[in-house]
């Protein structure tokens, strides 16, 4: 079953750093050495790609050498980055976060982005020019406009990371409970929904659970959240944060939207490091059409347990 997450998010041109296959070495090549990033930290790079083929080896160059925590394999991280696609002599730009917001990378990248960014420290502005067998191999991705020859380009700007278990760091005020379903949970590990009898509410409800005492979330920032999902019907968990073992990032009130209008209207204004209780019912969660992949029906009301950790504003925020 598709999971959740990738109906909650509708990503940017994102994939492209999405999973690949096959193993990586790290190896300096000229033309790929030519390749040149210039510019701040923070800002879009300058990148320079000579008219020419690209080579066949990996090519990884620390533009800017961060001090922060060094990147585990496969953790989640905040980051802005370019992605350009080499063609034999010509090159062009597909995808740049820096005149939005930036984007949580979690689990397996390409094989050359991982080799290129693994215990590389976070503050780094690392340059990455990765041939197809580091890349999406010979198939390409269609979906991306990659063939099976292209060279991927990549600068990244490391911002910081979050860890598995991140979880809200407030103060508790609440378990739900009553005619809202009750919530349990453990300091570090997913809670746990148990959903009453009753008849769900027809309007959305937020409801906090702790208390954050980080600044209050605002439209067009980009929001990292730990999440559960239970539908009410079926009392069951359909979808859960904690058990990809990364957070979900997604701009609020983005256009087109990223999330389901009840995250859109709820979490605004939510502290930074609060958990609250969101309760979905249709008109604000995926319509009368419902979400068929993850059982979800046009009637269905769903539940969702949200920690915020962290807001950062983009381009388009104030």
């Amino acid at each position: 079953m598709r999971r959740i997450g990738a109906a909650l998010l509708v990503p940017l041109a994102a994939a492209v750093v999405l999973a690949g296959c096959g193993s990586s070495s790290a190896a300096p090549s000229s033309p790929n050495a030519s390749v040149m990033a210039t510019g701040g930290f923070g800002k879009a790079p300058t990148v320079k790609i000579p008219a020419t083929k690209a080579g066949t080896n990996l090519f990884v160059k620390t533009e800017v050498q961060g001090n922060g925590q060094k990147l585990a394999k496969n953790e989640a991280f905040l980051s802005n980055y370019t992605v350009y696609i080499w063609s034999g002599k010509t090159h062009k730009l597909v995808l740049s976060t820096y005149t939005h917001t930036p984007q949580v990378l979690s689990g397996t990248l390409l094989p050359g982005l991982q080799t290129a960014l693994t215990g590389k420290k976070m503050g780094s502005r690392v340059l990455a020019v990765l041939p197809p067998k580091y890349g999406y191999g010979s198939t390409g991705n269609t979906q991306v406009g990659v063939t099976g020859t292209d060279t991927l380009v990549f600068v990244v700007d490391m911002i910081k990371t979050y860890s598995a278990t991140a979880s809200a760091s407030g103060t508790q005020v609440s378990n739900g409970g009553g005619t809202l379903p009750t919530v349990t949970a453990t300091p570090g590990k997913a809670p746990t929904i148990k959903v009453p009898a009753s008849t769900p509410p027809t309007s959305l409800v937020v409801k906090t659970l702790i208390k954050g005492s980080g600044p209050p979330v605002s439209k067009h920032q980009y929001v990292v959240t730990q999440y559960v999902a239970v539908n009410w019907r079926t009392k069951a968990v359909f979808d859960s944060s904690w058990s990809r073992g990364a957070p979900l990032g997604f701009e609020i009130d983005a256009s087109p939207a990223q999330i389901i209008p009840g995250w859109d209207t709820g979490l605004v204004g939510v502290p930074v490091g609060s958990r609250v209780m969101l309760v979905v019912p249709p008109k604000d969660g995926y319509g009368s059409a419902g979400e068929s992949q993850a059982g979800i029906k046009g009637t269905d009301t769903l539940v969702f347990v949200v920690d915020v950790i962290d807001a950062v504003n983009g381009s388009s925020s104030s």
